[in-house]
Protein backbone atom coordinates (compact mmCIF):
# COMPACT_ATOMS: atom_id res chain seq x y z
CA UNK A 1 0.00 0.00 0.00
CA UNK A 2 1.35 3.47 -0.17
CA UNK A 3 2.12 5.32 2.18
CA UNK A 4 -0.51 7.91 3.58
CA UNK A 5 -0.27 11.59 3.08
CA UNK A 6 -1.00 13.67 5.69
CA UNK A 7 -3.34 16.48 3.99
CA UNK A 8 -1.74 20.13 4.91
CA UNK A 9 -3.57 22.44 7.39
CA UNK A 10 -5.50 25.05 6.64
CA UNK A 11 -2.72 27.57 8.58
CA UNK A 12 0.50 25.68 6.42
CA UNK A 13 -1.30 26.87 3.17
CA UNK A 14 -2.23 30.13 4.31
CA UNK A 15 1.63 30.77 5.48
CA UNK A 16 2.83 29.60 2.04
CA UNK A 17 0.91 32.48 0.64
CA UNK A 18 1.59 35.61 3.04
CA UNK A 19 3.62 38.40 2.13
CA UNK A 20 7.35 38.55 3.96
CA UNK A 21 5.51 41.60 5.53
CA UNK A 22 2.60 39.44 6.53
CA UNK A 23 5.03 37.05 8.02
CA UNK A 24 6.22 39.94 10.79
CA UNK A 25 5.36 39.72 14.26
CA UNK A 26 5.30 43.42 14.82
CA UNK A 27 5.25 43.24 18.53
CA UNK A 28 8.51 41.97 17.85
CA UNK A 29 10.17 44.24 16.17
CA UNK A 30 14.30 44.86 16.12
CA UNK A 31 14.45 49.10 16.81
CA UNK A 32 17.80 49.46 15.25
CA UNK A 33 18.66 48.09 11.77
CA UNK A 34 22.07 48.49 10.72
CA UNK A 35 22.56 48.16 6.75
CA UNK A 36 25.87 47.45 4.64
CA UNK A 37 24.18 48.32 1.53
CA UNK A 38 26.99 46.22 -1.08
CA UNK A 39 27.20 45.59 -4.36
CA UNK A 40 26.15 48.51 -6.58
CA UNK A 41 29.47 48.28 -8.50
CA UNK A 42 29.03 44.78 -9.36
CA UNK A 43 25.66 44.84 -10.46
CA UNK A 44 26.50 47.70 -12.82
CA UNK A 45 29.28 45.69 -14.10
CA UNK A 46 26.84 42.94 -14.53
CA UNK A 47 25.16 45.01 -16.68
CA UNK A 48 27.98 45.99 -19.07
CA UNK A 49 27.66 49.54 -17.25
CA UNK A 50 30.20 51.43 -14.84
CA UNK A 51 30.09 51.35 -11.37
CA UNK A 52 28.02 55.27 -10.99
CA UNK A 53 25.08 53.35 -13.35
CA UNK A 54 25.12 51.37 -10.18
CA UNK A 55 25.35 53.99 -7.44
CA UNK A 56 22.57 55.85 -9.04
CA UNK A 57 20.17 52.88 -8.84
CA UNK A 58 21.31 52.27 -5.40
CA UNK A 59 19.80 55.23 -4.49
CA UNK A 60 16.44 53.88 -5.58
CA UNK A 61 16.69 50.75 -3.07
CA UNK A 62 17.61 53.62 -0.60
CA UNK A 63 14.62 55.31 -0.50
CA UNK A 64 12.18 51.97 -1.14
CA UNK A 65 14.12 50.97 2.37
CA UNK A 66 13.78 53.55 4.08
CA UNK A 67 9.92 53.86 3.24
CA UNK A 68 10.02 50.11 4.43
CA UNK A 69 11.24 50.62 7.95
CA UNK A 70 8.67 53.55 8.61
CA UNK A 71 5.87 52.12 7.23
CA UNK A 72 6.36 49.03 9.75
CA UNK A 73 7.87 51.18 12.54
CA UNK A 74 11.54 50.82 12.93
CA UNK A 75 12.82 53.42 14.69
CA UNK A 76 16.56 53.67 13.88
CA UNK A 77 17.86 52.71 10.60
CA UNK A 78 21.68 52.83 9.87
CA UNK A 79 22.59 53.01 6.26
CA UNK A 80 26.54 52.52 5.75
CA UNK A 81 26.96 54.86 2.56
CA UNK A 82 30.49 55.51 2.14
CA UNK A 83 33.36 54.97 4.70
CA UNK A 84 36.71 56.62 4.83
CA UNK A 85 38.37 53.37 2.78
CA UNK A 86 35.98 54.62 0.10
CA UNK A 87 38.16 58.00 -0.71
CA UNK A 88 41.10 55.69 -1.91
CA UNK A 89 38.66 54.47 -4.71
CA UNK A 90 39.26 56.33 -8.45
CA UNK A 91 38.91 60.28 -8.52
CA UNK A 92 36.25 60.09 -10.89
CA UNK A 93 33.88 57.19 -8.80
CA UNK A 94 34.51 59.55 -5.37
CA UNK A 95 33.69 62.63 -7.43
CA UNK A 96 30.33 61.22 -8.84
CA UNK A 97 29.26 59.88 -5.74
CA UNK A 98 29.61 63.00 -3.91
CA UNK A 99 27.73 64.70 -6.38
CA UNK A 100 24.61 62.01 -5.97
CA UNK A 101 24.90 62.35 -2.60
CA UNK A 102 24.25 66.11 -3.29
CA UNK A 103 21.58 65.83 -5.23
CA UNK A 104 19.93 62.99 -3.32
CA UNK A 105 19.72 65.02 -0.17
CA UNK A 106 18.64 68.02 -1.80
CA UNK A 107 15.95 65.64 -3.45
CA UNK A 108 14.83 64.00 -0.36
CA UNK A 109 14.29 66.31 2.52
CA UNK A 110 10.77 66.83 1.18
CA UNK A 111 10.04 63.30 1.04
CA UNK A 112 11.43 62.79 4.87
CA UNK A 113 9.59 65.75 6.10
CA UNK A 114 6.56 64.33 5.03
CA UNK A 115 6.92 60.88 6.37
CA UNK A 116 7.96 62.58 9.65
CA UNK A 117 11.75 60.66 9.14
CA UNK A 118 14.57 62.92 10.85
CA UNK A 119 18.07 62.44 8.89
CA UNK A 120 21.06 62.31 11.24
CA UNK A 121 24.86 61.81 10.12
CA UNK A 122 27.96 59.96 12.12
CA UNK A 123 31.50 59.47 10.53
CA UNK A 124 34.50 62.28 9.92
CA UNK A 125 31.92 64.78 7.52
CA UNK A 126 34.43 66.81 7.76
CA UNK A 127 36.35 65.25 4.95
CA UNK A 128 33.47 66.01 2.30
CA UNK A 129 32.86 68.66 0.26
CA UNK A 130 32.12 72.19 1.27
CA UNK A 131 28.75 71.63 -1.05
CA UNK A 132 27.84 68.60 0.44
CA UNK A 133 28.30 69.31 4.44
CA UNK A 134 26.11 72.32 3.50
CA UNK A 135 23.77 70.29 1.84
CA UNK A 136 23.71 67.85 5.24
CA UNK A 137 23.88 70.88 7.53
CA UNK A 138 20.78 72.38 5.66
CA UNK A 139 18.84 68.37 5.70
CA UNK A 140 19.08 68.13 9.64
CA UNK A 141 18.17 71.65 10.53
CA UNK A 142 14.68 71.04 8.04
CA UNK A 143 14.29 67.64 9.36
CA UNK A 144 15.41 68.09 13.18
CA UNK A 145 11.79 68.37 14.41
CA UNK A 146 10.83 65.42 12.94
CA UNK A 147 9.38 62.20 15.52
CA UNK A 148 9.29 58.77 13.36
CA UNK A 149 11.95 57.05 12.13
CA UNK A 150 15.68 58.19 12.78
CA UNK A 151 17.28 57.61 9.76
CA UNK A 152 21.12 57.58 10.12
CA UNK A 153 23.25 57.93 7.31
CA UNK A 154 26.97 56.80 7.89
CA UNK A 155 29.33 59.35 5.68
CA UNK A 156 33.04 59.40 5.44
CA UNK A 157 32.76 56.73 8.25
CA UNK A 158 34.89 53.56 9.87
CA UNK A 159 34.71 52.61 13.02
CA UNK A 160 38.26 52.34 13.63
CA UNK A 161 38.51 55.97 13.01
CA UNK A 162 35.20 56.49 15.41
CA UNK A 163 36.72 54.11 18.21
CA UNK A 164 40.50 56.26 17.98
CA UNK A 165 38.41 59.73 18.05
CA UNK A 166 37.07 58.33 21.44
CA UNK A 167 39.98 57.17 22.76
CA UNK A 168 41.60 60.62 21.71
CA UNK A 169 39.02 62.59 23.49
CA UNK A 170 38.90 60.37 26.10
CA UNK A 171 42.56 60.78 27.03
CA UNK A 172 42.17 64.49 26.70
CA UNK A 173 39.31 64.30 29.20
CA UNK A 174 41.28 62.54 31.54
CA UNK A 175 44.25 64.79 31.28
CA UNK A 176 41.88 67.81 31.87
CA UNK A 177 40.89 66.02 35.14
CA UNK A 178 37.21 65.94 33.60
CA UNK A 179 37.50 62.19 33.96
CA UNK A 180 39.28 59.64 36.41
CA UNK A 181 40.97 56.44 34.68
CA UNK A 182 38.89 54.51 37.30
CA UNK A 183 35.64 55.97 36.93
CA UNK A 184 35.84 54.85 32.85
CA UNK A 185 33.54 51.91 32.08
CA UNK A 186 31.23 50.96 29.16
CA UNK A 187 28.78 52.98 29.50
CA UNK A 188 31.59 55.99 29.50
CA UNK A 189 32.95 54.79 26.18
CA UNK A 190 29.14 54.70 24.57
CA UNK A 191 29.42 58.42 25.49
CA UNK A 192 32.61 59.10 23.27
CA UNK A 193 31.37 57.42 20.16
CA UNK A 194 29.41 59.37 16.88
CA UNK A 195 26.69 57.02 18.39
CA UNK A 196 25.79 57.90 21.54
CA UNK A 197 22.36 59.03 20.95
CA UNK A 198 20.97 55.47 19.48
CA UNK A 199 20.31 52.10 20.93
CA UNK A 200 23.02 49.79 19.44
CA UNK A 201 21.68 47.70 16.43
CA UNK A 202 19.81 44.56 16.87
CA UNK A 203 19.83 43.23 13.17
CA UNK A 204 22.77 44.12 10.68
CA UNK A 205 21.91 43.01 7.04
CA UNK A 206 24.86 42.67 4.11
CA UNK A 207 24.03 42.52 0.76
CA UNK A 208 25.72 40.80 -2.38
CA UNK A 209 26.97 37.98 -0.78
CA UNK A 210 30.42 39.36 1.23
CA UNK A 211 30.28 37.74 4.84
CA UNK A 212 32.51 40.32 7.02
CA UNK A 213 31.44 44.13 8.45
CA UNK A 214 34.06 46.04 7.19
CA UNK A 215 34.64 48.27 9.63
CA UNK A 216 31.25 49.52 10.25
CA UNK A 217 30.08 49.79 13.97
CA UNK A 218 32.30 47.44 15.01
CA UNK A 219 31.62 48.40 19.14
CA UNK A 220 28.21 49.21 18.31
CA UNK A 221 27.38 45.14 16.48
CA UNK A 222 28.85 43.33 19.43
CA UNK A 223 25.36 41.54 20.20
CA UNK A 224 23.59 42.07 16.93
CA UNK A 225 22.43 39.41 14.69
CA UNK A 226 23.87 39.02 11.85
CA UNK A 227 22.23 38.52 8.08
CA UNK A 228 24.28 38.30 4.83
CA UNK A 229 21.67 38.10 1.80
CA UNK A 230 23.21 37.29 -2.17
CA UNK A 231 21.01 39.90 -3.41
CA UNK A 232 22.48 42.93 -4.55
CA UNK A 233 21.83 46.11 -3.17
CA UNK A 234 20.17 48.00 -6.33
CA UNK A 235 17.57 44.67 -6.43
CA UNK A 236 17.18 45.06 -2.56
CA UNK A 237 13.56 46.11 -1.75
CA UNK A 238 11.34 46.17 1.23
CA UNK A 239 10.28 42.57 1.07
CA UNK A 240 14.06 41.56 1.20
CA UNK A 241 14.17 44.02 4.44
CA UNK A 242 11.06 42.19 5.97
CA UNK A 243 12.17 38.68 4.78
CA UNK A 244 15.37 39.74 7.17
CA UNK A 245 13.09 40.83 10.65
CA UNK A 246 11.57 37.48 10.18
CA UNK A 247 14.99 35.81 10.07
CA UNK A 248 15.84 37.98 12.77
CA UNK A 249 12.78 37.36 14.97
CA UNK A 250 12.83 33.22 14.46
CA UNK A 251 16.25 33.07 16.10
CA UNK A 252 16.88 33.08 20.20
CA UNK A 253 19.28 35.94 21.23
CA UNK A 254 20.75 35.28 24.49
CA UNK A 255 23.20 37.72 25.69
CA UNK A 256 25.60 34.83 26.99
CA UNK A 257 22.85 33.53 29.15
CA UNK A 258 21.49 30.06 28.31
CA UNK A 259 18.33 29.28 26.35
CA UNK A 260 16.76 27.93 29.91
CA UNK A 261 17.34 31.26 31.02
CA UNK A 262 16.17 33.58 28.41
CA UNK A 263 12.85 31.69 27.91
CA UNK A 264 12.27 31.84 32.06
CA UNK A 265 13.13 35.91 31.56
CA UNK A 266 10.41 36.20 28.74
CA UNK A 267 7.03 37.81 29.84
CA UNK A 268 3.79 36.24 30.31
CA UNK A 269 0.56 37.24 28.56
CA UNK A 270 -1.79 36.20 31.45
Amino acid sequence: MPPKVRPLRLTTLLYAFMTPKEKIDMQRLPSHIAIIMDGNGRWAKEKGEDRLYGHLHGVESVRNIVEGAAEIGIKYLTLYAFSTENWDRPEYEVSGLMELLIDTIRNEVPTLNKNNIRLHVIGAVDMLPDAAKNELKEALNETASNTGLNLIMALSYSSRWEITDAVKHIAADVKAGKLMPEDISQDTVKQYLTTKDFPDPELMIRTSGEYRISNFLLYQLAYAELYFTPTRWPDFRKENLYTAIHDFQSRERRFGKTGEQVKKEEPTNL
